[in-house]
Formats: structure tokens, C-alpha cells, sequence
């Protein structure tokens, strides 16, 4: 008889002191939303036509907490920072003629400095259709490999001038490199 006694007891108290917690915490709550609520708008009041104008108020600091209309003023500064822009141009210019090379000498075309060696060996393939015989140079740049393709030696300024020509054409940015005399 003495354990069930003690285990009701126990049931007992510890039903009391989740509702004492309960209670507690309740309370605590609403006397922080008292303390938190912000007053209520005030009522009109008339003024005398005699009375001065109310002073305007002192301008607010970024740090210092604003109304919310007066919160967010990036919706009144955005408009002022919008950047037009323009239309393409409907009208196509042709490109300029490439300027032949006239100083005698040893150059070499890069026809492109890929990070990827799949890319650098599919532009290799591209010049081979074209007929244009071209090698891949692995460079290591700041820990960084790249493959340059490269076309020439070539000491023939005609030849030159007309790989430059084939590979315009095609529609292939290719760098002028001298590399002797």
C-alpha cells in the first residue's frame, strides 16, 4: 500500500508543477506584451490659428530606427540610378580588312589557349579541315595548364598573310607571334 500511495503522490506533484510552470510562463508573457505595445494614435487636436508651425523633424540617421514609411528610401533612389540601354544597332558594318605584314621574319598564328585539352584538339581538327596543319602546346601558367594551338613556324610573309586570310574567313581569331628574323 506505502508504493501506490507514493506513486500518486508523485503523479500528483508532478501534474502541480507543469501547471505552476504553465502559469508562470503565461504571465511572463503578458506583461512583456503590456510593456512592448506601442501607444495608440492620438486624437486630433485643433490648433489655434495664432500658434507657431510645428518644428519639422531633425533628419534621421541610417543607424538610428525610421517609421516604416520612412524606412526603405532605396524605392525613391533607384530611379535615379536606372541605366538605359541602348538598342543593337540594326545596322551591320562590315569588318575591317586585316593589315598585311609587311616586316620580314619568322611568326607563328595562335589559333586559340584552351584550359581544356578536348577544346584545343577540337580547334586542331577545325584547322585540319581547312587544310591548315597546326600543333597543340601545353603551358603551365600560376598553377594553371593551358594548350595553345599554334600554326607556323612560317617565314613567308605571303604565305602568312594568306593563312591569316583562310582563317578570318572561317571565322577563327588567330594572334601573330614573331619569333626570329
Amino acid at each position: 500500500r506505502r508504493k501506490t500511495r507514493r506513486r500518486q503522490a508523485d503523479a500528483m506533484q508532478g501534474w502541480v508543477w507543469g501547471v505552476f510552470g504553465l502559469g508562470i510562463g503565461l504571465s511572463v508573457a503578458a506583461l512583456i506584451f503590456l510593456n512592448d505595445r506601442e501607444p495608440g494614435p492620438a486624437t486630433p487636436v485643433t490648433k489655434s490659428p495664432a500658434a507657431p508651425p510645428a518644428p519639422s523633424p531633425a533628419p534621421r540617421s541610417a543607424d538610428s530606427p525610421a517609421s516604416p514609411a520612412l524606412r526603405f528610401r532605396f524605392y525613391d533612389m533607384l530611379p535615379n540610378f536606372e541605366v538605359v540601354i541602348p538598342e543593337e544597332d540594326k545596322t551591320v558594318i562590315p569588318a575591317a580588312p586585316l593589315q598585311t605584314i609587311d616586316d620580314p621574319g619568322v611568326y607563328v598564328l595562335q589559333a586559340g589557349s584552351f584550359s581544356a585539352y578536348a577544346d584545343a584538339d577540337r580547334r586542331k581538327a577545325q584547322l585540319a579541315m581547312l587544310g591548315v596543319t597546326s600543333s597543340i602546346q601545353k603551358v603551365s601558367i600560376d598553377d594553371k595548364v593551358y594548350h595553345r594551338v599554334r600554326i607556323g613556324p612560317v617565314d613567308r610573309l605571303d604565305q602568312l598573310n594568306r593563312l591569316r586570310q583562310q582563317l578570318r574567313g572561317a571565322k577563327i581569331d588567330a594572334m601573330v607571334i614573331r619569333v626570329g628574323e
